[in-house]
C-alpha cells in the first residue's frame, strides 16, 4: 500500500526524486520499565493464570494448582523498598530477598511444568480443546526460565550483559537501544529507519529486527531511492551517524552530486572547509527537516510507542502511521 502511495506521489510530480534525506528513529514496545522483579513477578503472575485456566478447562488435574502470587507481590514489593536502601547493606538485603523470589520463581516454574505432562496424558479430544492454553504455557515458562537466567547472573554474577537478554516476557523481541538522548538515555523497542524525498513525503521506512549501525544503512536507502524514482538524488543528506569515507565514495561513484553527511571526527583541513560549502551547509539544513517529521510521526501518528503485539504488529503500527502521514502531505500539496 506505501509503495503504490509513493508511485502516485511520483506520478502526480508531487516526489520528482532530486533530494533525499534520511534518519532512525526508536519506536517503542508497550512495555513498563523492566527491572529484574518486575520481569520474575509477571511471569509468575502469567504461569498461575494460565494454570488455573487449564485447571478449569480439563475439569481438574491429578496435583492441584498452588497460587504463590501473594508470596511473589510481597517479595517483588520487598525488593523495591530495599532499593532505597543504599550501601553493602542495602545490596545484601536484596540479594536475600531476590534469591527468595528467585526460589518461588523455580517452584511455579516446575509447577508449570508438570501441568504440561499432565495435559500431555489426557485424551486426545480433551487435548485439542486446551492446545491452544498449553502453548501459551509453554511459551511462558521458556521466558521465564530466561528471565530467571539473566538475574541470577547480573544479581550473583555482577554480569549485566547476558546473551539473549530480554527486557519483557510479552514482548521478547524488544531492544534495548541507546542513541544519546539525553531527554531519555535508554529505549526499548525497535528502529526504524526514514528517508524522505521532497515535500516531506516519505519514499521508504523499515523497522530492523536486529539494530543495524546507521553508517551501515545509507548506501542502500540510495539504491532504494533510484530503484523508485528511476534516478540518483541530486543532495543525499544525513546526520554523522550515516557517515563513512567508503559511503562517502560509494555515493559519488553512483552520482551523487552532493553528499551532505559530516565527519564530526575529522582532524583533515581540507574536509574542514568541504563542510563550510554554502552547498554542503544548505543540505545540512534541509536534513533537519527529517527529525521534525519523526516528531509529527510521533506526535500524531502514535509512533512513540506501539500499540500491537510482535514484531509484525510493529511494522503495521509504523507502515499505518507513515502511510497516514504520506496522504496529508499529498493532499495539502495537491491542493495547492
Amino acid at each position: 500500500m506505501h509503495q503504490r502511495l509513493v508511485e502516485m506521489a511520483v506520478e502526480h510530480k508531487v516526489v520528482r526524486g532530486r533530494r533525499m534525506r534520511v534518519d532512525t528513529t526508536v519506536v517503542e514496545t508497550n512495555i513498563h520499565y523492566p527491572t529484574d522483579s518486575s520481569l520474575l513477578g509477571d511471569g509468575a503472575r502469567v504461569l498461575t493464570r494460565v494454570m488455573k485456566k487449564l485447571e478449569q478447562s480439563t475439569g481438574g488435574l491429578v496435583s492441584r494448582v498452588r497460587n504463590r502470587m501473594r508470596t511473589v507481590r510481597k517479595k517483588v514489593l520487598a525488593i523495591a523498598l530495599a532499593a532505597r536502601q543504599k550501601g553493602a547493606a542495602g545490596e545484601e538485603k536484596r540479594r536475600n530477598i531476590y534469591k527468595g523470589l528467585l526460589s518461588v520463581t523455580r517452584k511455579i516454574v516446575h509447577q508449570a511444568k508438570r501441568v504440561i505432562g499432565e495435559v500431555d496424558e489426557l485424551g486426545r479430544r480433551k487435548r485439542k480443546e486446551v492446545s491452544g492454553l498449553r502453548a501459551q504455557l509453554t511459551t511462558m515458562v521458556d521466558r521465564v526460565e530466561q528471565v530467571a537466567k539473566q538475574t541470577r547472573a547480573r544479581i550473583f554474577g555482577g554480569n549485566s550483559k547476558f546473551q539473549d537478554k530480554i527486557v519483557s516476557v510479552f514482548e521478547p523481541q524488544t531492544e534495548i537501544i541507546r542513541k544519546g538522548k539525553a531527554s531519555k538515555p535508554t529505549e526499548f523497542g525497535k528502529l526504524v529507519k526514514v528517508q524522505e524525498a521532497e515535500n516531506q513525503i516519505i519514499t521508504h521506512y523499515e523497522v530492523y529486527d536486529e539494530r543495524p549501525t546507521d553508517s551501515a544503512l545509507l548506501v542502500n536507502a540510495v539504491e532504494i531511492h533510484a530503484r523508485q524514482m528511476a534516478s540518483v538524488p541530486r543532495i543525499v543528506a544525513a546526520d554523522a551517524g550515516f557517515y563513512s569515507q567508503a559511503n562517502e565514495k560509494r555515493l559519488e561513484e553512483m552520482g551523487v552530486k552532493n553528499v551532505s553527511v559530516p565527519n564530526r571526527n575529522t582532524r583533515s583541513e581540507q574536509r574542514r572547509l568541504h563542510q563550510k560549502k554554502r552547498s554542503f551547509r544548505r543540505g545540512q539544513r534541509w536534513r533537519t527537516g527529517c527529525e521534525g517529521r519523526i516528531s509529527i510521526l510521533k506526535r500524531r501518528h502514535g509512533l512513540n510507542r506501539c500499540l500491537y503485539r510482535g514484531q509484525d504488529g510493529m511494522k503495521r503500527w509504523v507502515g499505518l502511521g507513515v502511510i497516514a502521514d504520506n496522504l496529508i502531505n499529498m493532499g495539502l500539496h495537491l491542493a495547492n
